[in-house]
């Protein structure tokens, strides 16, 4: 592809991740530049001097190198979570933020020369329609990431290690979160931390996307699908037999000590350790119907009680964009570029290293 092409693709790119239409632009530029003359850029016709492409970066809020990034970032079909309701620049804006720290990421790995081979271990499971099979699917995914049946700590860190790009959004509150495959053989989720505020949520979320980005589904319906990535990552979070160690195999009642220091250990919220031990027979529907109206009786089903603490982040990309400027496989100035940040910025938030 050449330059010009490049240039007026990652321009519209940039556009839309802002959430402006050209006359927005023309507007954030404080009319410095004319609309027609951006047009001409989004059309691939000429490139902006260095001048106009500063002054272009600064107002689409990205490195002036991204305008030239040819790293390939193609998305495979998108599964959104509660998308339906969102106008396209929402949805633009989501695609294009995904896509320009996907195109950073995946740049930084080929410049250390990384692969991205990633095996499903599920992928001969076949079609699933019952819990019995999720709950199948659950255990032989810890079984084969050797996980064990304690607790998971760092959803995050545990899918970047297995090679499943995890990316955090700030955007509409209509969104949850989608999973996809770029250039058809790497992984995707992401999630949005306006809904997924907690490290709790933010657990359950990731799993129940890799719940829908894993599994092939028999023929059912939405809701039925997304009950079924629910207690996915119910699962995930709580298997059976260590519920049952928690709780014992039957139970007239539970008392919310018990869940609080459940979701203490596990991650998991109190109200989705209910709904996980109706589901594993240790209490009956009417109990758990009754126990989760007293949840949102007490509001607890926005904010519970207790807390769990653990942490949900990763610090890979960081730590191999540290690793290639060490080695000096890129400058500070690329380094800085791949962090979306100017030379400066880039200097004084790492001031005691350099």
């Amino acid at each position: 592809m050449e330059t010009k092409a490049i240039f007026a693709e990652r321009f519209k790119s940039a556009r839309l991740m802002n959430g402006f239409s050209l006359q927005d632009l023309v507007d954030a530029l404080g009319g410095t530049l004319s609309r027609q003359a951006l047009h001409r850029y989004e059309k691939g016709e000429v490139i902006p001097d260095a001048e106009k492409i500063n002054m272009l970066s600064k107002a689409l809020h990205i490195s002036p190198d991204y305008f030239f990034t040819t790293t390939k970032v193609e998305f495979s079909d998108i599964k959104y979570s509660k998308l339906s309701r969102m106008p396209q620049k929402e949805v633009a804006i989501i695609n294009e933020t995904t896509k320009a720290y996907l195109s950073r990421y995946l740049e930084l790995e080929e410049i250390i020369g990384l692969s991205h081979s990633f095996d499903n271990p599920l992928k001969n499971l076949g079609k699933v329609s019952t819990y019995e099979q999720i709950n199948k699917a659950a255990e032989r995914l810890r079984k084969a990431w050797s996980l064990g049946t304690g607790p998971l700590f760092n959803i995050v860190e545990l899918l970047e290690d297995k090679n499943i790009k995890v990316v955090r959004l700030h955007v509409d509150d209509d969104f949850d979160g989608l999973q996809t495959f770029v250039n058809k053989t790497i992984p995707v989720i992401a999630y949005n931390e306006r809904k997924a505020n907690k490290a709790d949520r933010i657990r359950f979320t990731l799993l129940h996307e890799l719940a829908h980005l894993l599994l092939v589904f028999a023929d059912t319906t939405e809701k039925q699908k997304e009950t079924l990535c629910h207690q996915f990552a119910a699962a995930m979070l709580l298997p059976e037999d260590t519920i049952k160690a928690e709780l014992g195999n039957y139970r007239n009642r539970l008392s919310t000590i018990e869940l609080g220091n459940i979701k203490k250990q596990y991650g998991i919220s109190m109200q989705t350790i209910v709904m996980r031990a109706q589901v594993c027979g240790i209490i009956n529907s009417n109990y758990a119907k009754q126990f989760v109206f007293l949840i949102k009786q007490q509001n607890w089903k926005a904010e519970e009680s207790v807390e769990y603490q653990g942490i949900e982040e990763s610090n890979r990309f960081e730590q191999l964009l540290f690793r290639a400027l060490i080695e000096d496989q890129i400058s500070m100035s690329k380094a800085a570029a791949l962090s979306n940040q100017s030379l400066a910025e880039f200097k004084k938030q790492h001031q005691p290293m350099f």
